[in-house]
């Protein structure tokens, strides 16, 4: 059984974005309001729930009427007791493809296809090497009824994006077509599943085609980061020693690409691409019998080339293999990976089996936050987890990731080791196994109640998942029961737990491989010692398991008085303020059902930090909540939010502070007491400081090994001008943090500045005002924060690009040229309109970039505004090309800006950028998450109000001119600034 994990009604845009659009594909017109989930005012398309279901509308969980020539019997359950989760109606075709489908609104309109070919780069022979993904791309490129190049533009009217929308995948195992298909029509559906049929059966292999695709083949090759791929090769390698897949990376070998020719390519998608390895998956926002339909339609004609071949023989786990194994990449830190593999079979999806292997996943949880509690008191690694997984139907596996402090990797994996020996001596107590079977509870008690939400395209991609490892899907409910019947049973008892760890730990052989900075000629040896050695005397005592309260929480004082309450009918928002000066932006609407978004921002933000001097400020994202609160540590949180969905994440924003939290309306009040508490009563434990330090300097080799880690580095504070807030701090910096000087920079920050709380989502509106001051509205009033804004600077035009240099291969660069544009809330039409430009320019550059000239494999073009700066914003473009092509990207990206200046763009070229920038719109805007981020920081600045207010009617308004006129205005060939990243000369 693969774990799976109602729909939010638009909350606007939908009516005045549909005006933008072309008539094929046409969004769905709006229904009557409905009052209960929708704020007042706010159109609400009939597409989207919890409006009346539609007249004649079938039951979701009947079965299909029969459909001539199709068995429409549930072939994917045909091994397993579990459920049929009726939601899902299948098929098998006459020709042997099978096909999943489904109704799904989330978001409103849109369709996810998934189009999976059991065939992978495990179905490679020797002199194939590659093809599996090379045919992904061909397939893309041009097929029986699309010209070369076409099918992007096609999807683009369709209201799809290349590469979010529609894309494709190739692992050890199988090829995956994804579209994702807003705005879903019958017409549009049909037609994009002809198109796919056609490249499934009859993709374009001409050496046209071939010639044209293959240097974007290389591209991708070229552009991946040289160690990430030199680790994971060997580590492929070490564990599967013996098997296919210790060689059969999906990107393939240079020489076996190179040498491809159209036959050779034919031949190995003949043998593979056939309806009987095919499965059509769609889940949507159209009547399964019409998803049934036009699958059988458009399939229906496919026929093999051939025999089909058997199944490849994956192998098994070799228990005669090396062991161990060693390798040198100085810009990686030390680490060392350990796995007991077992031969992967296939096994009934049964209950009683994912029974068992609850336990086992509870027994490696259980490991794994054992050792995240003796990383986070200082021990002698950063990290170090245990993982359990089905490998490309090629081992069943238990991981061990180490990832020492500093260089000594061995004390780091016997301290490891001797955690996992003592699991496997001494049972764990039964507390110890109920926190994380509530935590398994709270994960899937979650998907329960937020089923109704779960995306088309999630539902896809699961069901994609659950194929490829030969089990079943089942919905959520019956996960869950299958859960508390095992709970029910006393399946997780210290004696069962303590079986399963030991299970997990044995198996036909156990391989490890380590990784060090500089050559150590004795490394193999080491580990094979450090593998062996006794490591029961390094075994620490466990830590109690206390029961903890929010009793027990600092106190925060009395609730706090609403002095105001504005509604704002518009957008369905409220403004609540309190008495001691904390604002509220709610609102509450039972659009995501079970799911509450809580932001607290604080203070001045990146306004607030030290501009003229490096500060502690790189650490607060790794060591600022898990700093504690009051008298307890970050583990005696842990335990105080056991099996409840709660959270603390910190981040900065141009001009606040944040914490942020996905809670439910049962734990939603009670998050925000944790952050208030936080704020008033933070706790400055010095081992997250050390930590995060140790993490920050492990990771200063990687920034030079590659064109993405230079500008990683780099890129953004160079964009500021040199600012110290922004980018990566010198090492010595980091050297020089200490707990005190950390302390001494956020301990006024988190007490001072304006505070504003958002709850967006499944509330009672009454309910969350008194959240809110019993929490943040009880704490007391807090001093203004209100110092100068320091200026934002953008670099000044330069001749020549600024040069930096890099470690890695000699075929890798990379280049970035940006123009400065503006900042602040109130100029919201430019920005959007700086958005559109970024599209055009963005589709343009990919397609000389890559469709025709194959110099880079995914160019990127965006708009960065800063909303809450007043200036600071950039257009800016970066392309991975290789060094002799870093003039092409520089000439190519200002060819297109001047272009862009000189002349507007057609009415064609219009439509296909804002079509799908439309769609992504509307699909956003039935998310409180777009909401909450649109309106951060409006209970301050009534800007932000106002232009998410009219941002659908602008974004309709945007022509040809508009985009000339703010092209002529910011991409200016004297203002731009150019940067390029080369190799180092050897």
């Amino acid at each position: 059984m693969a774990f799976s994990s109602r729909v939010m009604r638009v909350l606007a845009l939908p009516v005045l974005l549909g005006l933008a659009l072309p008539v094929i594909g046409q969004a769905p017109q709006s229904s009557p309001t409905d009052t209960r989930s929708v704020p007042q005012g706010m159109p609400v398309p009939a597409t989207v729930a919890p409006a009346p279901k539609p007249e004649g509308a079938r039951d979701p969980l009947a079965p299909l009427p029969p459909i001539p020539g199709v068995d429409q019997s549930a072939w994917l359950y045909r091994d397993s007791d579990l459920p049929q989760d009726k939601a899902w109606k299948f098929g098998t075709l006459p020709n042997g493809l099978r096909y999943a489908v489904r109704r799904n609104g989330v978001p409103p309109g849109q369709v996810a296809v998934r189009v999976r070919i059991d065939a992978g780069s495990l179905n490679e022979r020797d002199t194939e090497r590659g093809f599996a993904h090379l045919i992904e791309h061909l397939s893309f490129r041009g097929s029986q009824y699309v010209p070369d190049g076409e099918a992007k533009r096609i999807w683009q009217r369709l209201g799809a994006t290349f590469g979010s929308d529609s894309n494709a995948s190739t692992t050890p195992t199988q090829t995956v077509y994804q579209l994702d298909l807003p705005g879903a029509t019958e017409g549009g559906l049909d037609e994009s599943l002809k198109i796919l049929a056609g490249m499934m059966a009859a993709p374009a292999l001409t050496a046209q085609a071939l010639n044209a695709e293959r240097p974007v083949v290389l591209a991708e090759r070229r552009e991946q980061p040289g160690p990430q791929v030199r680790y994971s090769d060997k580590v492929r390698e070490t564990f599967f020693a013996g098997q296919p897949l210790a060689e059969r990376s999906p990107i393939g070998q240079l020489a076996t690409l190179e040498a491809a020719t159209p036959e050779s390519v034919r031949a190995f998608h003949d043998r593979w691409y056939r309806p009987e390895r095919a499965v059509v998956i769609i889940s949507g926002d159209l009547d399964p019998l019409l998803l049934a339909k036009l699958v059988a339609k458009n399939f229906g004609d496919w026929k093999g080339v051939g025999a089909n071949p058997p199944d490849p023989d994956f192998g098994k786990p070799k228990a005669d293999a090396p062991a161990v194994g060693a390798l040198v990449e100085p810009s990686m830190p030390p680490m060392v990976a350990m796995a007991v593999l077992r031969p992967w079979q296939y096994q009934s999806d049964t209950a009683i089996f994912n029974q068992k292997r609850m336990v086992d996943m509870v027994a490696a949880r259980l490991i794994s936050r054992r050792l995240e509690n003796r990383a986070r008191a200082g021990g002698s690694f950063l990290q170090a987890a245990v993982s359990l997984d089905d490998v490309s139907r090629s081992a069943n596996m238990t991981t061990v990731n180490v990832v020492p402090i500093g260089d000594n990797w061995e004390a780091a994996l016997k301290d490891v080791r001797a955690v996992i020996a003592d699991a496997m001596a001494t049972p764990p107590t039964q507390a110890e196994i109920d926190r994380e079977l509530a935590d398994y509870d709270a994960i899937m008690r979650t998907q329960v109640e937020t089923a109704r939400v779960e995306a088309g395209a999630k539902q896809a991609d699961d069901m994609v998942g659950a194929l490829d490892i030969r089990e079943t899907v089942t919905a959520p409910d019956t996960s869950y029961q299958i859960l508390k019947q095992a709970v029910a049973a006393r399946m997780f008892t210290p004696e069962t737990v303590l079986a399963s760890t030991r299970k997990i730990f044995q198996g036909t052989a156990t391989r490890a491989l380590v990784n060090t900075r500089t050559p150590q000629p004795d490394a193999v040896a080491q580990l094979t010692a450090a593998l062996k050695a006794d490591v029961r005397p390094l075994a620490e005592d466990r830590r109690r398991q206390g029961n903890i309260t929010f009793a027990q929480l600092p106190k925060l004082g009395t609730p706090g008085k609403v002095v105001s309450r504005e509604r704002f009918p518009e957008l369905g928002v409220e403004k609540i303020v309190f008495a001691n000066g904390a604002r509220l932006l709610l609102l509450a609407n039972d659009g995501e059902t079970g799911r509450v978004y809580l932001r607290v921002r604080f203070g001045r933000g990146y306004d607030a930090l030290p501009a003229g001097r490096e500060s502690a400020a790189w650490a607060a994202d790794m060591a600022l909540v898990a700093g504690g609160i009051g008298k307890f540590d970050q583990g005696d949180l842990d335990r105080l939010t056991a099996g409840r969905r709660m959270g603390m994440d910190f981040d900065i924003d141009d001009d606040a502070f944040a914490f942020n939290a996905l809670s439910s309306p049962d734990d939603y009040a009670d998050n925000l007491k944790l952050i208030a508490a936080k704020l008033v009563a933070p706790r400055w434990d010095a081992a997250p400081i050390n930590r995060a330090k140790a993490a920050m300097l492990a990771g200063y080799e990687g920034f030079d090994s590659s064109p993405d880690g230079v500008l990683g580095r780099d890129l953004e504070r160079l964009l500021r001008d040199g600012d110290p807030r922004w980018g990566t701090p010198p090492r010595a910096v980091v050297e020089a943090t200490t707990p005190e000087s950390f302390k001494a920079l956020w301990a006024p920050l988190l007490a001072s500045g304006p505070i504003e709380v958002s709850i967006f989502g499944d509330v009672k509106a009454d309910d969350a005002i008194k959240a809110v001051a019993a929490s943040l509205g009880a704490i007391p009033a807090r001093k203004a924060d209100a110092g100068p804004v320091p200026p934002i600077r953008f670099p000044a035009h330069v001749a020549s690009p600024v040069e930096r240099t890099h470690s890695g291969p000699a075929d890798q660069a990379s280049a970035v040229i940006a123009w400065p544009t503006g900042g602040g809330s109130a100029d919201d039409r430019i920005r959007n309109r700086l958005d559109v430009l970024a599209q055009v320019f963005a589709d343009r550059l990919f397609d000389r970039l890559r469709s025709e000239a194959g110099a880079s494999y995914s160019p990127q073009v965006a708009s960065q505004w800063p909303i809450g700066l007043p200036s600071g914003g950039r257009m800016i473009a970066i392309g991975n090309v290789a060094p002799d092509k870093v003039d092409l990207f520089f000439a190519t990206a200002r060819s297109i800006a001047a272009d862009l200046a000189a002349k507007p763009i057609d009415t064609d070229e219009l439509q296909r950028i804002k079509r799908p920038m439309a769609q992504r719109l509307l699909r956003m805007s039935s998310g409180n998450q777009f909401w909450m981020q649109r309106l951060g920081g409006a209970a301050y600045d009534p800007q932000r109000i106002e232009a998410t207010k009219r941002l659908a009617e602008d974004f309709v308004s945007i022509g040809p001119a508009d985009l000339q006129a703010v092209a002529q205005r910011f991409l200016r060939p004297d203002t731009d600034w150019t940067l390029k990243v080369v190799p180092r000369a050897k």
